[in-house]
């Protein structure tokens, strides 16, 4: 049989495939999100994410070491905070000497080049357990948008490399940049949550940090999954406000807007593997039907195919050691 084409010449061994691969997952590619609680020694399993774990500060320091020496140089940083220290308003989160702003230093101090990526959004402080400040079951967005400028400058002073506003209110990363700018923080970025959706997707973190919505849902803040062309418009417009990248989450479902946004953004986009993603795969191989390890490996780098440029994924420091084991 004489045939013209024969692309299986370039699938014929290891060393060809690798030669002509179109992407590649790196360490360098990754954020490790992390969850801290007050206390000390202490390390908790979430119950819906196995091996994923909140840490008390000097746990979490302990961690955060072997995550760096496996060549992982960024974290998103999420706090577990205490019932009592919740209010509608959220103002523990500017606080100079609360959880977040505590670990932003003690972090900074034992690993300084460590990229450390703070959130900005109330959900964690909330007694609503909202993105934002409640009135008469309305979310206030202008009201909020000004404690977040707060939040955000506080966590710069902290050492924060990058704020990333999750909250999704009209206009706040503008707001937030004239606030780091006027503070003098010109050098912190901003990562935004550009297209975050009404997903549910997110049931495991809010677990993991006690912040699931007291009453309603998202829906009138977050994206309705159904829309593309809204997550063009979000992405334009944080990204004339001054966002230095814009991220699309969850990212599972959602990598034909990943597509779509890599066309039209001239900064990086990020792609957030959130926790039920994660809790599927580790239900599926904890029960024998998948291979974790190539389920997990082909997930990433479908996003990155997708035009992912940075993935924020709780499987980071396994991927890290598989890729350090080295990969066909």
């Amino acid at each position: 049989m004489e045939l013209t084409h024969r692309p299986r010449r370039l699938r014929r061994t290891a060393q060809i495939r690798r030669l002509v691969r179109e992407h590649t997952l790196t360490t360098g590619d990754l954020i490790y999100p992390v969850f801290v609680m007050e206390g000390e020694d202490q390390v908790q399993e979430v119950p819906s994410m196995p091996d994923c774990y909140r840490y008390t500060l000097d746990r979490l320091i302990l961690e955060l070491k072997e995550v760096y020496a496996l060549g992982i140089g960024a974290i998103a940083l999420f706090p577990l905070i205490p019932e009592h220290l919740k209010d509608n308003a959220g103002t523990e989160s500017y606080n100079p000497e609360g959880l977040v702003q505590r670990s932003v230093r003690a972090i900074k101090a034992v690993l300084p080049d460590l990229l450390i990526f703070t959130d900005v959004a109330l959900d964690p402080y909330s007694s609503e357990g909202h993105d934002g400040i409640v009135k008469d079951g309305e979310i206030l967005n202008d009201e909020t948008v000004e404690v977040l400028v707060k939040q955000a400058v506080s966590q710069a002073a902290a050492g924060a490399d990058f704020v990333a506003p999750s909250d999704m209110m009209d206009g706040r990363v503008a707001a937030i940049r004239a606030g780091l700018d006027a503070a003098g923080y010109t050098h912190v970025g901003i990562l935004a949550y550009s297209a975050k959706y009404a997903s549910a997707y997110y049931g495991p973190f809010r677990d993991a940090l006690d912040s699931a919505p007291k009453f309603g849902d998202k829906k009138t803040y977050q994206m309705d999954p159904a829309n593309v062309r809204e997550a063009v418009r979000e992405v334009s417009l944080d990204i004339e406000e001054g966002a230095d990248l814009v991220m699309v989450k969850p990212a599972l479902a959602y990598m034909d807007v990943i597509a779509q946004l890599k066309q039209v953004s001239d900064v990086p986009v990020a792609a957030y593997n959130v926790s039920g993603e994660y809790a599927m795969v580790k239900a599926a191989a904890r029960n024998g039907w998948i291979d974790e390890k190539k389920v997990v490996l082909e997930t990433l780098l479908g996003f990155k195919r997708a035009g992912a440029d940075v993935i924020l994924t709780y499987h980071a420091k396994q991927v890290a050691q598989w890729l350090q084991a080295g990969l066909d």
